[in-house]
């Protein structure tokens, strides 16, 4: 697993994880829908009418292969975007990372010894099947909340970060100090 960052020294990654698979298939089939659907009804449509021979059946294929690439671009994105929106936790830190395209990244960062209240929130039907949802960390940072969102088994998350901060914690009062 490749992270978006650098690793700083001493720094291992104890979770990797991007948003539950249940917000990405739907989201692409609903493309894949958007995109095939009218392309078939248009296609039926000019067949029906005009037929599909000469000029008016070569300006309908080019009309189904601009809206199959539009729609195939939009699928791409979704799928990046999806890929790149992820979220790790290591010994030192917690990190948001999201990439939407290729010229856009956004991170965030949190110590986890910053990390002060943390809390699941998994509400409904969908959530509670696939056990997915939200940890919620309060962080004493220049974010002060800081969101895992929809990320797989939620519970088993808030206990590893939950025992990662506290042993962040007790290093760093461990830890002698120089002048």
């Amino acid at each position: 697993m490749k992270v978006p960052f650098e690793l700083q020294e001493g720094e291992n990654v104890l979770l990797f994880c991007r948003r539950h698979w249940m917000y990405f298939v739907p989201k692409l089939v609903g493309i894949v829908l958007a995109g095939l659907a009218p392309i078939g009804v248009f296609t039926w449509l000019m067949s029906a009418t005009a037929g599909l021979g000469g000029k008016g059946g070569l300006a309908a294929l080019g009309v189904d292969v601009v809206w199959a690439g539009y729609w195939a671009v939009r699928g791409y994105f979704t799928w990046y975007r999806y890929q790149n929106d992820v979220w790790v936790v290591t010994n030192q830190r917690v990190v948001d990372s999201v990439k939407n395209n290729w010229i856009h990244h956004r991170m965030a960062s949190a110590d986890l010894v910053d990390i002060q209240d943390m809390s699941v929130n998994k509400s409904g039907i969908l959530p509670t099947l696939f056990n997915f949802g939200d940890v919620l960390c309060q962080t004493a940072g220049e974010k002060p909340n800081f969101i895992l969102a929809a990320i797989p088994d939620p519970a088993k998350a808030l206990e590893l970060v939950d025992a990662s901060r506290d042993a962040a914690r007790k290093q760093l009062v461990g830890t002698p100090r120089h002048p």
